[in-house]
């Protein structure tokens, strides 16, 4: 097994050669298997072991055996303990979601702070072969479908390619000794079933069922490059802008394909989307129908469909401003407030006002429902939501339109259009610019 491991390490993974590497260590057969081999290969590894305090003694008892392995294979090791159940009672996770969690963020910290290239962890064949039938039995797309990626980032699973029973028995064969996890031999969790339950019918059925499901992955791996080609040739189509709030999409382009669901789930899966039948039904929608994932959601706006991050009450903006601030930082940009001697022209992100007018401190705040003002250049009042629907703002753009405010009083709609009772007159005596910049 170690000149298959180093054959594919020079040929698949060359650059792990010239990396400084942290190996995820449990003390379990695989992680301690890989150390050894890393070791063998005089790869620059350190290991990485967290104490996540679910099993007592047994916990203290692994970390005991990983720093003794470390001294033994003359090798850097941190070690973390972890308050692992209040951690997910705090986060309102599983335990092992919140093991997870801990682990990776942990293991990314070290990263940053010691200037390691690449985490290795020992995924193997078989760990592969679970995955795919756990998001199988869960329902899945073809991306769940894909099994672990062995190069996820800075996270590499150099053992993808070996099977468990390959790994035991090259541990057996080089006396190397290794801790077991009684966790892993309940079948309360999901994994465990499969490994314990399932997956030994499947070899007695075919021995040669993880080989075949390799071949599997390959081809299904194949097939979702063909995919994604397809998608990204149908977003080139159909995107209309992109900014940092939001995306437009053009509801034509979608009604063209054949089958358009197929697409529209591959764009929206990883924005948490699960209701595609609503979703498709909203190319035939009128205007305003939504869709809502946990963070965010799928606007009909005539003829688009608008996405955008969901922004919850508690991120409404609101802030004073006071005679002797120049500069407020808003979620549009950066308010500057400048008196000057003259008006000049503007693009409309800046306007002149009678400094006299204002009462401070103003004030920056969303728009509500029943707001009006005196818009420059014509009579009257008007309501916001009248010029919204006159500057054709979509539903996404009103809910992000700040108003700069005097008192009760709308100064300015910000980056639209000034209000006639604060402009510059011929017995103005202090002109004051307001700019906002991006």
């Amino acid at each position: 097994m170690l000149q298959i491991f180093q054959n594919h390490i020079n040929n698949d993974l060359p650059f792990l050669k010239e990396s400084k590497l942290l190996i995820a260590i449990s003390g379990g057969l695989d992680s301690v298997v890989l150390a050894y081999l890393c070791q063998s290969l005089e790869l620059d590894v350190s290991l990485a072991h967290c104490n996540f305090n679910l099993r007592g003694d047994e916990s203290d008892t692994d970390e005991d055996f990983v720093l003794n392995l470390a001294q033994d294979l003359d090798l850097e090791i941190f070690v973390q303990h972890f308050n692992t159940e209040n951690y997910a009672k705090t986060n309102k996770l599983s335990i092992q979601m919140a093991a997870r969690e801990l682990r990776y963020n942990w293991f990314q910290g070290l990263v940053k702070q010691f200037d390691f290239n690449y985490i290795l962890t020992a995924h193997h064949a078989d760990d592969n072969l679970e995955t795919f039938l756990i998001n199988l039995t869960r329902g899945t797309g073809l991306e769940g479908l894909k099994g672990i990626p062995e190069i996820n980032k800075n996270i590499v699973r150099p053992l993808l390619k070996f099977t468990r029973n390959q790994i035991k028995n090259y541990a057996k064969n080089n006396q190397i000794n290794w801790r077991e996890d009684s966790s892993n031999a309940s079948t309360k969790y999901m994994r465990n079933k499969l490994r314990h339950d399932v997956i030994p019918v499947l070899k007695d059925l075919n021995p040669e069922v993880i080989a075949n499901f390799q071949n599997t992955l390959c081809n299904l791996n194949d097939t979702a490059d063909i995919v994604e080609e397809s998608v990204q040739a149908v977003l080139k189509r159909t995107i209309v802008t992109i900014d940092q709030t939001q995306i437009s999409y053009k509801v034509s382009g979608f009604k063209k394909l054949n089958n358009p669901k197929a697409y529209l789930y591959e764009i929206f899966k990883d924005y948490g989307f699960t209701q595609w039948d609503d979703i498709i039904n909203l190319l035939e929608a009128q205007s305003g129908k939504q869709v809502f994932s946990s963070t965010h959601n799928l606007l009909k706006d005539r003829d688009c469909l608008i996405l955008s991050e969901i922004v919850s009450d508690e991120t409404k903006f609101e802030t004073s401003i006071n005679l002797e601030d120049n500069n407020i930082e808003t979620p549009l940009g950066v308010l500057a407030f400048e008196v000057v001697n003259q008006i000049n022209k503007t693009d409309g992100s800046a306007i002149y006002v009678d400094k006299k007018t204002l009462k401070y401190p103003l004030n920056v705040r969303h728009w509500q429902k029943g707001d009006y003002f005196y818009p420059l250049g014509m009579k009257g009042k008007k309501k916001l939501s009248k010029f919204f629907k006159d500057e054709k703002l979509s539903l996404l753009a009103k809910e992000k339109v700040l108003l700069l405010c005097n008192e009760n009083e709308i100064v300015w709609v910000i980056n639209y259009r000034a209000d006639n009772r604060f402009r510059v007159t011929n017995q103005t005596k202090s002109i004051l610019k307001i700019k906002l910049s991006k």
